[in-house]
């Protein structure tokens, strides 16, 4: 059964997103295509380049990202109490960077408009702070730009998507931690990487990078074009999630040495304080993050938030509840 996007990302359930965008036919658009004898690795920059622009004009945080060969994973926080913070003359100005104003809103700034243009250039902008703090919004000025880039180099037209974007809310700590542990492993599942720290284009190797900035390996991408990812608990600034990032690291990197494709998944003695402190059971949670783990389904969280998620859906139950069960207890 189809669901209107309106309730499937409703802020007022969570503020988390995961989310993801498939190239059309799945076609390797961003790797090596075997079938076109091309390499379009150098496109994945692209994405990064495009989300430090958007980050930094919309209410919309990058809280995990993994950049495959055929297809982007995201994990966002939506902060709309800081988009109701901004002044209505910085919402046009950041709504400028990407769409020009119309004259109406140009004489509002010159302080050249009469009452009545005004109250109408106010109420655009009012439209355009919405826009500027919805998640569909972000993806659109995401996927279109990176759309229009591709097919202009490849001197082509058509999609360039498989169609819109999926995403999955994320209803509570568990089910964050569950989508970013999920989608920082994604190279790691797919035998690209070994290690969390080898996963090229990924959240989680540009966190350990800021921990160790002297590592030897060269930088893929520019500073000035870095994605700026949102703090964990323990980081000093404002918190955007809701634990540690050390704690977190060692749970991606445990997570990691387990679901390798060289090795079996197994239980290590010593499991992550995450794990046992969020009451996450670890056979469950190695399972899932396996390549045929299948975590995505509309939304993550414990077994009473999924119920409640369903509720207000309008439903008795929604795909995931047994393996919540499973995981959460």
């Amino acid at each position: 059964m189809t669901y209107a996007r309106k309730n499937l990302v409703s802020l007022q359930d969570t503020p988390y997103y995961h989310v993801v965008s498939r190239c059309v036919r799945r076609a390797w658009l961003w790797g090596y295509d075997d079938y076109a004898g091309r390499d379009y690795s150098h496109r994945k920059e692209w994405v990064i380049e495009r989300l430090s622009q958007l980050t930094a004009l919309f209410a919309v945080e990058i809280c995990a990202y993994a950049i495959m060969s055929n297809h982007y994973h995201l994990v966002v926080h939506v902060d709309t109490q800081r988009a109701k913070g901004w002044t209505p003359e910085e919402v046009a100005a950041r709504w400028k960077s990407l769409f020009s104003l119309p004259p109406v809103v140009d004489r509002w700034l010159r302080r050249e408009a009469s009452d009545l243009e005004q109250e109408v250039a106010r109420a655009l902008v009012e439209r355009w702070r919405t826009r500027l703090m919805d998640l569909s919004w972000f993806m659109r000025c995401l996927n279109e730009h990176l759309a229009r880039r591709a097919n202009e180099e490849d001197q082509c037209k058509g999609r360039f998507w498989e169609g819109r974007y999926r995403s999955q809310s994320l209803l509570d700590e568990v089910g964050l931690l569950t989508a970013m542990a999920y989608v920082d492993l994604n190279p790691i599942r797919a035998g690209i990487a070994a290690t969390p720290e080898d996963a090229d284009f990924t959240s989680i190797q540009d966190r350990i990078r800021l921990l160790r900035p002297s590592s030897p390996k060269p930088e893929p991408i520019a500073i000035n074009t870095r994605v700026h990812l949102v703090a964990f608990g323990s980081e000093g600034q404002k918190a955007r999630i809701p634990f540690g990032l050390r704690e977190y690291l060692h749970l991606v990197d445990w997570t990691g040495r387990a679901v390798r494709p060289d090795k079996r998944g197994h239980i290590d003695a010593e499991l992550p304080p995450l794990l046992t402190r969020l009451n996450i059971d670890a056979r469950a949670w190695v399972s899932a993050m396996q390549p045929k783990g299948q975590v995505f389904c509309r939304a993550l969280g414990t077994l009473s938030h999924l119920r409640l998620h369903a509720a207000a859906l309008g439903q008795t139950w929604v795909r995931g509840l047994r393996r919540a069960e499973r995981m959460y207890g």
